[in-house]
């Protein structure tokens, strides 16, 4: 899928949230996202531009009725037009907004929840949490919970994720200290935030108290950013202190980009949450102080408090002028190197907790939820024909899904489009009809050619020609394209080994089920570099349970147990050219002192073939007639002594149940599973000898424990392997 997210906050002035997402958007952009940014606009759009983030503008920081119209229709206009991945909110208004919008437009939706909100009234009702939310701490998650109802598996805690080489001892203050005059032999406060009535209580007790802490601090100099709707006032305020002292020693220079100068600048830094962690990551000591509450000198004995509260105060003892005052003379009358221990102490938590990479794998992790749940897969291969082996491949297909993408939907091209929706419970489409495909196709996120070998020319060049026409169709679509434990060949015709070429090298990523598979592709010249050898999905099937397979074989009037003779499974097919065998089949397990069971593995063709061998057998049989679930084989196979193939999936059907499974080579693709199990080959289907045959399938009998716990080692490695498909299925639906 796309890695293109659009942010939506009110504004980009200097503020925590609004530093949260620029940091987190240059993080995304360097992880290889496409960012987009829209709100009123502010300082920072320099800065991300600059980084390669487009922004647009839309009045996202008014709650008016007009203003919020406006930001709405625009909003609508950018999503149309760019058409994001994941739209991440970060403000009520923009997460309103967007909630609005996502109901419409039935976008991928996160919020972050950077802070607590009035719930009171019609503001409870002015709360859109998205389908994933960011909580940046436990206790914002907490409220999450109690005030919005917000499930605990819809939040994501996370971090105020700091850049420590933009926030570093390394930066110099130096050129802002010019800037304002002040001098660098004496003391320097910083302070940043934003200047607004619920952000600048403590901005306006460092005014207020500056006469009294210049008297306590001779030459002290007050370094206060940021703009807000209170800015005037506090400014008003400073002015006066300053002439008071008919000394310019408490700056305010409004909103600024350059933090991390102005957080260098100081001696010590007073500030909350986002700033206070910048300051702490420029080694600064820090007095931690806001609107939300008091926690004074950050040290050891603070930082849990400080985490739980991330940094915000919340629940503390209110700031206090007094308060204040003692802390800031109490800091700057410690000693040089003890200061410089409490800034060490500071960035080395920051290094450890409040990494920006952290902060950017949260979010993605929330978008690969909501992506995942706005899945549409379509799989093609040989469904709705009745085939055992293919049925069991689509179930494990649909079960894999779910487990990576819960909420994915999936809809497969089947012949029997009815009857392979009530078997799978997915959606299916009429694989012979090109509208239906092609809006299939069109809608969905992802497109999975396979299981099964379906790419190959032995059976006709018409199903060649069908399997990479639904391809290249995904790809005009500009869908990715991802070949799920594909088995290849043979493909004998040139022309056919060129079409097969072009589409695989179209491909995303290749599975195979075999390396004969890679093998065959190499020797087309196939070069594409995303190709892995994993292993068919049925070995992640369940083991078979013998007392359940006994009640499924009794059912059909079949008994187990003592004094019973044992059961040898046959799986057969026969296909022009080898009619001969039937012949030889039915001496071979003529000569089996056992009752044969013939297995259905799709029907009409194997109860023929199994119908053509019995009307020439001297043995007692029965057969297993089809429908019945993967399953049920699997526990019904785990009563017999050994099961005889010439179909691939009978015989991991076998493997999965811990029976000895013998092939009958007639493809390629069993003689690679035969390999794969460790279990030999009896012959092959044009050619069988009846005394090859029986003194092979004797030799395994004979050491039946040897070659039953080889074959389930076998299958326990190659159930591992099956499950590597998961994760290229992940990379490409998520």
């Amino acid at each position: 899928m796309g890695r293109k997210v659009l942010m939506a906050l009110m504004g980009l002035e200097i503020g925590g949230a609004e530093t949260h997402v620029v940091e987190l958007s240059k993080e995304l952009k360097r992880k290889g996202w496409d960012v987009d940014v829209v709100s009123n606009g502010g300082v920072y759009e320099a800065e991300l531009e600059k980084a390669g983030v487009r922004c647009f503008r839309a009045p996202l920081n008014r709650r008016r009725p007009l203003p919020m119209l406006s930001s709405l229709l625009a909003l609508r206009k950018i999503i149309r037009e760019e058409r994001p991945d994941v739209v991440h909110a970060h403000a009520r208004i923009p997460a309103f907004l967007c909630g609005i919008l996502q109901k419409r437009m039935g976008f991928p939706f996160v919020t972050s929840a950077h802070w607590v909100f009035d719930t009171s009234g019609l503001l409870g009702k002015l709360s859109d949490w998205g389908e994933q939310t960011v909580a940046v701490s436990d206790d914002i998650k907490d409220y999450l919970k109690v005030n919005y109802s917000v499930p605990d598996e819809n939040i994501i805690v996370t971090i105020n994720g700091i850049d420590t080489e933009r926030f570093s001892p390394e930066v110099s203050g130096d050129r802002v200290l010019a800037e304002f005059g002040f001098s660098k032999d004496r003391p320097v406060i910083s302070y940043v935030s934003r200047m607004d009535e619920s952000r600048a209580l403590v901005a306006r007790q460092l005014v207020e108290i500056a006469p009294r802490l210049r008297e306590a601090v001779p030459g002290v100099q007050l370094l206060i950013a940021g703009g807000g709707d209170s800015y005037d006032e506090i400014k008003a305020l400073a002015d006066a202190r300053c002439a008071e002292a008919g000394e310019d020693y408490i700056a305010m220079p409004g909103a600024r980009t350059d933090i991390n100068e102005i957080a260098a600048a100081g001696d010590i830094f007073v500030g909350v949450s986002r700033s206070a962690l910048e300051a702490m990551a420029a080694e600064k000591p820090v007095i931690v102080a806001g609107n939300e509450g008091y926690i004074g000198i950050f040290s050891e004995d603070k930082l849990q408090i400080s985490q739980d509260t991330n940094f915000c105060c919340r629940g503390c003892e209110m700031p206090e002028p007094e308060t204040l005052l003692r802390d800031i003379k109490a800091l700057l009358a410690m000693s040089p190197e003890e200061r410089a221990a409490l800034g060490r102490f500071g960035r080395e938590v920051i290094k450890k907790h409040y990494s920006v990479t952290r902060m950017a794998e949260d979010c993605e992790e929330a978008y690969r939820r909501v992506r995942a749940a706005h899945a549409s897969v379509v799989v093609s291969g040989y469904y709705g024909f009745r085939n055992l082996g293919d049925d069991a491949i689509l179930l494990s297909l649909r079960d894999r899904l779910g487990r990576i993408c819960p909420g994915a939907r999936l809809t497969a091209l089947s012949k029997r489009p009815a009857e392979t929706e009530q078997l799978c419970g997915i959606a299916a489409a009429d694989r012979f009809s090109p509208f239906a495909v092609r809006r299939a196709i069109k809608s969905c996120s992802l497109f999975v050619s396979g299981g099964g070998s379906l790419l190959q020319d032995h059976t006709s060049t018409r199903s060649l020609l069908y399997y990479t026409w639904l391809i290249r169709m995904a790809k005009r679509y500009g869908k990715p394209v991802l070949f799920y434990a594909n088995g290849i060949g043979p493909v004998s015709a040139e022309k056919n080994r060129r079409r097969v070429r072009e589409v695989c090298e179209a491909a995303d990523i290749i599975t195979l089920r075999d390396r004969s598979s890679l093998e065959e592709l190499r020797s087309m010249g196939v070069t594409n570099p995303n190709i892995f050898v994993t292993a068919d999905p049925v070995y992640s099937l369940g083991k078979g349970d013998p007392r359940r397979g006994r009640e499924l074989l009794k059912a059909r009037g079949i008994e187990t147990g003592e004094g019973e003779k044992p059961i040898i499974g046959v799986s057969v097919r026969f296909s022009k050219g080898t009619e001969l065998a039937r012949e030889q089949i039915a001496d071979f397990l003529s000569r089996q002192d056992a009752r044969i069971a013939f297995i259905d593995m799709q029907q009409p063709a194997d109860g023929e073939a199994a119908a053509s061998v019995r009307e020439l057998l001297k043995a007692e049989s029965f057969e297993i007639e089809a429908p019945y679930a993967p399953q049920d084989m699997t526990d019904m196979m785990a009563c017999m002594e050994a099961v005889v193939s010439t179909r691939l999936h009978s015989m991991i059907f076998a493997a999965c149940a811990g029976v000895p499974a013998l092939g009958i080579d007639y493809d390629p693709k069993v003689r690679a599973c035969a390999e794969q199990l460790g279990m030999p080959l009896i012959g092959t289907l044009s050619d069988l000898d009846p005394d090859e045959a029986s003194a092979k399938l004797a030799a395994v009998l004979a050491d039946r424990s040897v070659y039953a716990e080889r074959i389930k080692a076998a299958c326990a490695e190659l159930s591992a392997k099956a499950a590597e498909n998961d994760e290229k299925f992940a990379s490409l639906i998520i």
